[in-house]
């Protein structure tokens, strides 16, 4: 084993110190990424643990395959969520795993809250707490990032990581940005940050990767590669990335719209992963490692206000998510609307889908008079109106009022507020994603470890049902997404790209690993998912998850999916089969 991945870069704010502590027990048995991130979150983070609080450890974690095969590109996060209450993980491209593991560490644990704002900066063996207390509250993250670019070394190889002001100021799903485009998006790791007086995090390394069997692994690497970017299996993620599914999903009547009042645009949404390639793409951009390149960017021209024939150009990452969020959700008809958003939300450093789900739920509360403008400072949101909800992107981040302070904790605290808990879409305390395609997604977002729509894909078995014509016992299909979210459990602690579990079956991972000196069957493989699985479930039960008392959104059941409206009782039949399995009652031998 690479004894560089099983050193853990410790780092006490309050005290302004650091040390490694090698872990080749959390490694050797758990991989990395998630597996061995989860254990050092049972051990550090307290029972009960304040969110906020310093106690609240920070760990990023990479894998045995990070920088050394196609697509092992991702860092894990994992914390005690702001947001829920109960696990926080969070994944990001960019050029985080490379930075980190060439710097030599397989993962690094932030304890603490220092006096004052500091950024971290780690290059190699050397780890400095600088004053960061001139960029705090800068307008922009995008701002912050160009300064850090300009001050630390390592331009090329290095990540750096940032908040904007809604993590400075506690909003509890912001975001931290990685490379301008990518994100630590879902369940607030930017509050963490800011919690800690923590603006940014910068990595650099220019250490070796050792390989075993040095033959084996170059072939083993040209064959991967060439799947990648020959084969079917990633084309739609080059070509039009993940908005491909924007039209797919509207046809069918799985597009949530206005706040899940509908499911449909009349016709081809305007931003549209066609469309937004035909009109708007200006770059392909792809993550450190990654052959595929599913980055996005949309160039947005903006005429100058005063001068004439005088331009401004902005790009803007643009995926699915953020597309539904901020344009099918809040009804916006334009592209360069939507566009205008996704900025907006980058700017301050908010997750786009969370964001978008709040807007959604003020827009129709205000229309029902449950909020009016002496709680919305004058605006009046309205379905599709982006500059009232640029101005409400911005009050949230700020949290300038009261209303906009609870909007700032998400539609589970405003609906407890303000009412509304019929037209509140969040599982768990997370927002929706965007696909309403059945029982199979609601059970995801429900049940799923971090409640992500990538937990479990229900939604491919709610199309393959639709395409079938069948149903599946709501035993039957509890099991599925179970072996499903356990698999992709052992691709998160490798740390592998999600679009690329394809590439990756078990057997694929057992030569990797081989030629890495670290043997593991396809047996010991799936074990090790299914005991991932189980120690993110028994974290959140310690801090109060409780998977038989989830509460259902109302919307989401009364608003028909494309098979038609889905039952409660489906769904709690369903739970209850998960919950049996993750406490440990049964086995998933023999599913597939």
């Amino acid at each position: 084993m690479d004894r560089l991945l099983t050193r853990v870069l410790r780092v006490d704010l309050t005290k302004k110190r650091s040390w490694v502590e090698e872990r080749p027990d959390l490694f050797r048995e758990r991989l990395g990424g998630t597996g061995a991130g989860i254990e050092l979150l049972h051990e550090l983070c307290p029972t009960g643990a304040d969110p906020l609080g310093p106690e609240n450890p920070i760990i990023l974690a990479v894998g045995p395959l990070s920088s050394l095969y196609p697509l092992a590109s991702k860092t894990v996060a994992l914390f005690k969520s702001p947001h829920t209450g109960n696990l926080g993980e969070s994944h990001c491209g960019g050029r985080t795993a490379f930075a980190l593991r060439l710097a030599g560490y397989g993962a690094v644990v932030i304890d603490g809250r220092s006096d004052l704002p500091v950024y971290l900066a780690v290059h190699g063996g050397k780890v400095q707490f600088r004053d960061a207390r001139t960029l705090w509250g800068m307008a922009s993250s995008v701002t912050v990032g160009r300064i850090l670019r300009d001050t630390e070394p390592g331009s090329g190889y290095r990540t750096i990581l940032r908040i904007g002001r809604a993590g400075e100021r506690g909003v509890t799903y912001a975001a931290v940005i990685a490379e301008t485009y990518r994100h630590f998006g879902r369940l607030g790791l930017g509050a963490v940050l800011g919690s800690k007086n923590l603006k940014a995090i910068v990595v650099s390394g220019k250490g070796a990767l050792p390989v075993a069997e040095v033959g084996r692994y170059q072939g083993l690497y040209r064959k991967l590669h060439e799947r990648a970017v020959r084969s079917d299996l990633m084309k739609k993620y080059h070509n039009l990335g993940t908005a491909q599914n924007v039209a797919p999903l509207n046809e069918m009547g799985a597009l949530p719209v206005k706040n899940l009042q509908a499911t449909r645009y009349p016709g081809e949404p305007a931003f549209s992963g066609e469309k937004l390639a035909a009109g708007y793409l200006g770059r392909r951009l792809a993550c450190a490692g990654c052959p595929v390149a599913c980055i996005h960017l949309a160039a947005l021209r903006e005429p100058h206000p005063e001068e004439p024939y005088f331009y401004k150009t902005t790009f803007v990452s643009y995926d699915h998510e953020p597309l539904y969020a901020l344009g099918a959700m809040l009804g916006v008809e334009d592209a360069p609307g939507v566009l205008k958003l996704i900025d907006a939300v980058g700017h301050v450093g908010l997750d786009a889908m969370t964001a978008g789900v709040v807007l959604a739920w003020a827009t129709e509360a205000f229309a029902q008079g449950l909020i009016a403008e002496t709680e919305t400072g004058g605006l009046r949101p309205r379905w599709g109106d982006v500059a009232v909800y640029g101005e409400m992107i911005r009050r949230i981040a700020d949290r300038t009022t009261d209303f906009y302070r609870v909007l700032g904790e998400g539609v589970r605290a405003a609906a407890e507020r303000y009412g509304g808990e019929e037209f509140a879409l969040h599982f768990g305390g997370n927002e929706m994603p965007g696909y309403h395609t059945g029982p199979g997604a609601l059970l995801t977002y429900l049940s799923g470890a971090r409640h992500s729509h990538l937990d479990s894909a229900g939604y491919a078995l709610d199309q393959e049902a639709l395409r079938q014509g069948t149903e599946l016992a709501p035993e039957d299909l509890a099991r599925r997404l179970v072996a499903e979210e356990a698999r992709r459990q052992v691709l998160s602690s490798l740390v592998v790209c999600f679009f690329a579990r394809g590439l990756y079956d078990l057997g694929t991972v057992r030569e990797c690993l081989g030629t890495l000196g670290m043997e593991r069957d396809e047996t010991a493989l799936a074990r090790l998912g299914e005991e991932v699985l189980r120690r993110k479930h028994a974290f959140k039960v310690r801090e109060g998850f409780d998977l038989g008392k989830i509460s259902i959104p109302e919307r989401a059941l009364a608003t028909p999916a494309p098979g038609g409206a889905v039952d409660e009782a489906y769904l709690r039949r369903a739970l209850r089969e998960m919950n049996r399995w993750l406490e440990g009652r049964y086995e998933l031998e023999g599913q597939d």
